[in-house]
């Protein structure tokens, strides 16, 4: 099989956006994000968008939707599919960058999603359930493979409003499955990191960001008129910083859950690239501390290798 594409994946912190350029640079290629919260305008620091490293290298969904809207899954693909056909059309090469596991798999997977619009009346029912039971609920519905489902209630009662559209909409929802849906053709590498490597890089970069002024960004997107609680959905640093911003954790508290939660984070990415190798998608596996010239090196191996 001959490769069009190159995708870059790996935990958060262990340098994929300094390889996807790399890579882009030496294959005449432009990088497409696959990040689900570096689609938002504003949100720099919390997302890691490192746009200092990217140089001359052209990159693609970053800064696409404003902060305190709610970009998902349907929305990327349909991005997705417009730009990566617009680099291969130009006779570019589209190099994939992303830590996203689902906006991942789904875009390498050539999957598409019907637009599922609000279901008022279900979100009136299931308002003032727990997550607990929201979870719960979801789980009868579908096989969770994607935590982030159910990170919030607000994220649970939009899956199960997705779910239910699905089960109202039959031929719609067969268009999701699986069974004949083409994968890209796609170069995949993954940066094999240690536990203790990936922990060490997640609290240095943490202590890093923090020293750059991320509790300032934050607090510029809440005076902007963006509510607490839509920054809190977004998880992560924009959870932790503004509850610590808004009276609710102490700064310690803050620092401590959030270190914690991105460990946690940077954990269940790498069980999703491992899921990925047993739905069927082959990983190549390369250091993550290799020389962007010896990385690419590496891939110039793999990729040569298909066209041998």
């Amino acid at each position: 099989m001959k490769y069009e594409s190159i995708a870059i994946a790996g935990p958060t912190a262990s340098g994929k956006t300094q390889k996807a350029v790399a890579i882009a640079a030496a294959f005449n290629g432009e990088v497409i994000s696959a990040d689900s919260r570096q689609v938002y305008v504003g949100m720099n620091l919390g997302t890691g968008k490192d746009l200092e490293e990217y140089g001359d290298v052209p990159y693609h969904l970053i800064d696409v939707a404003q902060a305190g809207s709610k970009y998902n899954l349907y929305m990327y693909l349909r991005d997705f599919r417009r730009v990566y056909a617009d680099v291969l059309s130009r006779g570019r090469m589209p190099v994939v960058c992303g830590g996203s596991g689902m906006y991942l798999e789904n875009a390498l997977g050539g999957m598409s999603l019907p637009e599922v619009p609000e279901n008022t009346e279900l979100r009136a029912s299931l308002e003032g359930k727990t997550l607990e039971e929201l979870t719960e609920m979801l789980s009868g519905m579908k096989t969770l493979h994607n935590v982030t489902d159910v990170d919030t209630c607000k994220r649970a009662i939009r899956a199960i409003e997705i779910q239910r559209y699905y089960m109202e909409h039959p031929d719609e929802a067969r268009e999701t499955a699986k069974d004949g849906v083409k994968p890209l053709p796609t170069l995949i590498v993954a940066l094999e990191i240690s536990r203790e490597a990936r922990r060490h890089k997640i609290s240095t970069r943490l202590e890093s960001r923090i020293r750059s002024g991320m509790l300032e960004e934050v607090r510029r997107l809440l005076d902007s008129g963006i509510s607490a609680d839509s920054l809190i959905y977004y998880g992560l640093e924009y959870k932790y910083l503004t509850l610590h911003l808004t009276g609710r954790l102490s700064y310690d508290e803050m620092l401590h859950g959030l270190e914690t939660s991105i460990h946690q984070f940077a954990k269940r990415q790498m069980t999703w690239l491992r899921g990925m190798e047993r739905r069927g998608f082959t990983l190549h596996w390369l250091p993550y501390d290799l020389s962007d010239k010896d990385f690419v090196e590496a891939v110039r191996h793999l990729y040569g290798g298909a066209e041998a």
